[in-house]
């Protein structure tokens, strides 16, 4: 019996889960997918919000407020990049300068710090690549951008260090409730706890129906994304929105923490909720939208596309309840990245409401080492790393310049990886121009050799997505 279940590893159950690891609770995380962080964490736009855009007095509004002013000692904790890079919603019209006057106001109630509307002479000095027909903006100083998949792998990897249980490939089919716990099954495979708490993002009402809860519906809504070069990294230096409309904040141009430049999204409401497909019509609207944000964008530069899921809720708001020890987290579309330290603690507010006695644990470990730590150390500790292990020096992906040892030490740290994008997600090896197209057999291999395994048992996303199906000539 354990004392806690989430269901769902994104960045919402990863906090949830790093946050309730202080405590002398059993904590178990089931994730129906091979590896944490593969829905909507996995592809959206990077940005903690500064907390302007949601409606006054919503959780929305206080969750992203409070979260975006928790993100930096948060990421620092778990060593995660994170860059207070501010923020531009820029206008192209006097219509636009009313929104932004209105937004200002708004984010001032909800208690966003520093919010300036500014006119096209000074925009030209904060960004001198602005679109030739924006006339006004909003500075909004607070805002920042983070790698939201680094920040969940982080946030279970640290809960699992302090004694947190993650069970994948644990597709929840069935809940039961007994007298004072449930029990959550998968086809082969089931957990009991006394607290159950849903993080299952799109199919988050699916989960709660599993326990008679209807009260809300989520479906998806699709947006499509671009990624260029590194060498376009540096065309601007804020997040660049554009006035927000019903269906959202609509295309963003945006440095990431990583140095590339991010193009996107759009906003389709549509019914599969694993419909995750580019269009040529999304990708053209995206090229369109961001070069009147900004001009000189090197559409030549573009290294991937691809598209993320957001996970809208009837009510318009997060849903975040509890009844009878059942919490749900749902409809936590964005600003939810930005909101996920807040909502952990939020969240733990309500598991003492229903109950639960949280016993604060001494040997409770805060602190992880940055996934990334071997390329930010100096020649002298590169030298002394490669010293003890060899394997730091045999660079595998020649893009990003990741080394074997990274590889080994990504499969091996938790939560480990297990297949090729999960390592990619881990090191970026395969994020770089080629797409890994150099490094993807290396990878491979190593792979198989840590994990013990047949070369042709590697996949490249879990499931049946295997790679090799045997030598050439003998297939």
């Amino acid at each position: 019996m354990r004392d806690v279940v989430i269901v769902g590893a994104g960045v919402i159950g990863g906090a949830i889960a790093r946050e309730l690891s202080k405590y002398k609770l059993d904590v178990t995380i089931v994730e129906k997918c091979s590896d944490v962080a593969m829905g909507a964490t996995r592809a959206n736009s990077a940005i903690v919000h500064a907390g302007f855009d949601a409606k006054e007095g919503s959780l929305k509004a206080k969750m992203n407020v409070r979260g975006s002013k928790m993100m930096k000692k948060f990421a620092e904790e778990l060593g995660v990049k994170y860059k207070r890079n501010g923020s531009l919603v820029v206008g192209f019209s006097e219509e636009d300068r009313a929104t932004l006057l209105d937004l200002k106001k708004r984010g001032e109630i909800n208690g966003v710090e520093g919010l300036r509307v500014i006119d096209r002479e000074e925009i030209l000095k904060l960004e001198p690549s602005i679109g030739e027909k924006v006339t006004v903006a909003l500075h909004a100083p607070t805002g920042a951008i983070i790698c939201p998949y680094e920040l969940c792998m982080a946030c279970v990897g640290n809960a699992m260090d302090n004694g947190v249980e993650l069970k994948l490939n644990f597709d929840v089919k069935k809940i039961e409730k007994h007298d004072g716990y449930y029990t959550v099954y998968s086809d082969n495979d089931s957990v009991s706890a006394k607290y159950v708490i849903n993080c299952a993002g799109v199919y988050s009402d699916e989960i709660a129906k599993m326990v008679a809860d209807d009260s809300f519906t989520v479906f998806p809504r699709r947006g499509e994304y671009m990624l260029l070069d590194k060498e376009c990294g540096k065309l601007v230096s804020h997040t660049i929105f554009r006035c927000p409309s019903k269906m959202g904040k609509g295309i963003l141009v945006s440095p990431t923490v990583d140095g590339n430049l991010l193009l996107g999204p759009t906003a389709e409401n549509i019914e599969d909720k694993e419909d995750k497909s580019t269009t040529a019509k999304g990708l053209a609207n995206v090229r369109m939208q961001a070069s009147e944000q900004v001009s000189g964008i090197n559409f030549g530069k573009i290294i991937t596309s691809f598209t993320g899921l957001r996970s809208v809720g009837s009510t318009g708001d997060f849903i975040i309840n509890e009844n009878d020890g059942f919490i749900n987290c749902a409809g936590i579309e964005s600003p939810g990245l930005s909101s996920a330290p807040a909502i952990a603690e939020y969240v733990r507010e309500l598991l003492v409401s229903a109950g639960a006695v949280l016993e604060n644990k001494e040997s409770f470990v805060a602190k992880r080492r940055p996934m990334h730590y071997f390329k930010e150390c100096s020649d002298e500790e590169k030298n002394a790393i490669i010293k003890e292990n060899p394997a730091y020096a045999h660079i595998i992906c020649r893009c990003e310049m990741v080394s074997e040892g990274e590889i080994v030490e990504a499969i091996h740290t938790n939560p480990g990886a297990r297949d090729v994008d999960a390592v990619k997600r881990r090191t970026r090896s395969g994020m770089g121009r080629c797409q890994g197209g150099f490094c993807s057999p290396y990878v491979v291999e190593i792979l198989a050799r840590e994990l013990g395994v047949a070369y042709t048992d590697i996949t490249k996303f879990g499931g049946e997505s295997y790679i090799n199906i045997g030598k050439t000539k003998e297939v």
